[in-house]
């Protein structure tokens, strides 16, 4: 582990014991972000699918949505961590 990552992996705070770091902080503000969101938008709308054209709830389709970047984002952050302890 390099001394950089190592400065990132240090705690800002702890609540009740448990360490927060900047990086955890920051993904939490966004998932609430993003719950909030997804909730206040309940209104139905069409989607277009490459041929077929569905309609659904806006929140369903946003969270699918950002199930999907979250999988995306796993899985480059994923090979990128392979790939830097291969080389």
């Amino acid at each position: 582990m390099t001394d950089e990552a190592r400065k990132s992996d240090h705690p800002l705070i702890r609540v009740k014991g448990v360490a927060v770091t900047g990086r955890g902080l920051v993904l939490t503000v966004l998932g609430v972000a993003m719950v909030w969101f997804v909730a206040a938008n309940t209104q139905s709308v069409e989607v277009r699918l490459w041929v077929p054209t569905v309609t659904a709830p806006l929140w369903l389709v946003l969270a699918v949505t950002a199930l999907v970047a979250g999988s995306v984002g796993w899985f480059v952050g994923r090979r990128r961590l392979k790939r830097a302890a291969k080389g």
